[in-house]
């Protein structure tokens, strides 16, 4: 199944053009960011939220189960003078360790058994920056499969834990030709142990 998904994404990814973006979580709420400190970039692609956090001053790290994605990566960090520890990982099998990091980024990745190994990754203090498709959807973007969209107010569960910083989720409210659909973010932080 794992090699099936990581064909999948490699042949996504290297059809992928133009350099890649960093989700709207991050970019609407950079001005979060610590000054410095340790961040991950979860189940990266080619890296849009690994660039930005480079960029920003974070020892960054950025892990996908695609070869060919973290190549892509390693290419423009490196046109770009950027400092990203790019590791191919299968974040389900090898979540990251428990306190490693200031910041993590998730965009676009939802493995819903991860979110304690997430929110134990996190040091105190720490934000998670998390974007993912939701199942109220006003248009086609993002995977067909209900089983990876979140259900209603589901992202703030699976994180209840964590200090709500950010959320938006709009679903069907109002004019569905206007506003932030499809999908929810939420910033969360780790309070002190």
């Amino acid at each position: 199944m794992r090699n099936g998904r990581r064909r999948i994404w490699d042949q996504r990814h290297a059809a992928a053009g133009g350099a890649p973006a960093a989700a709207e979580v991050l970019r609407e709420n950079r001005h979060l960011l610590p000054a410095r400190g340790r961040a991950l970039d979860v189940a990266c692609g080619r890296g849009g939220n690994a660039l930005l956090l480079a960029a920003a001053g974070l020892e960054t790290h950025a892990w996908d189960l695609s070869p060919v994605a973290i190549e892509a990566l390693r290419a423009e960090a490196g046109a770009q003078g950027l400092a990203v520890q790019a590791q191919v990982r299968d974040l389900v099998a090898d979540p990251p360790p428990a306190q490693a990091f200031d910041v993590i980024v998730v965009s676009h990745f939802l493995e819903r058994a991860l979110a304690p190994a997430l929110i134990e990754a996190l040091r105190p203090g720490g934000l998670l920056f998390y974007q993912t498709f939701t199942r109220e959807r006003v248009g086609a973007a993002g995977p067909r499969n209900p089983d990876y969209r979140l259900a209603p107010n589901e992202l703030l569960e699976l994180f209840r834990p964590l200090r709500l910083r950010v959320y938006r989720e709009e679903g069907r409210a109002g004019d569905p030709e206007r506003g932030w659909r499809d999908r929810a973010m939420l910033v969360g932080e780790r309070i002190g142990d």
